[in-house]
């Protein structure tokens, strides 16, 4: 594949996919992903008790989705909803936490915290801060 061809196409030299164009798509899958568990969450807890969690997950979801499109279409509306994600992802990190009852829920709380939550909400809030390319 020619060169201008592949960077037409987002390809790098080195063979990989433009950063914008790779975030975009890991936060519009994040958002999709979210979007069964909000039926688990309706489902499983109690009815105010998912009222509540439903809301701030249907918010993250929206968000997510919303600034991933926007960065797969090369669309630089993507900073507001990524900094919404950003805030509520850390919103619910500490929710989720400071709710968790010890033993294995806190674990599985903190685990989720540190290996999803918190990484997505600071590269939503990396994608929010910079500045637009020229």
């Amino acid at each position: 594949m020619p060169l201008g061809h592949a960077l037409h196409h987002g390809i790098h030299p080195c063979g990989s996919a433009r950063p914008a164009s790779w975030h975009g798509r890991v936060l519009t899958g994040t958002g999709l992903a979210l979007l069964p568990w909000l039926g688990y969450l309706a489902g499983t807890l109690p009815p105010a008790e998912a009222a509540a969690w439903v809301a701030l997950d249907a918010l993250e979801a929206a968000a997510l989705i919303t600034a991933g499109s926007r960065l797969l279409r090369a669309d630089p509306r993507h900073r507001l909803p990524s900094a919404a994600a950003a805030v509520l992802l850390l919103a619910d990190a500490c929710l989720d936490l400071a709710t968790a009852a010890p033993g294995p829920d806190l674990a599985t709380a903190a685990a989720m915290a540190l290996c999803a939550e918190l990484p997505l909400a600071a590269l939503c809030a990396t994608l929010a801060a910079r500045r637009r390319s020229r």
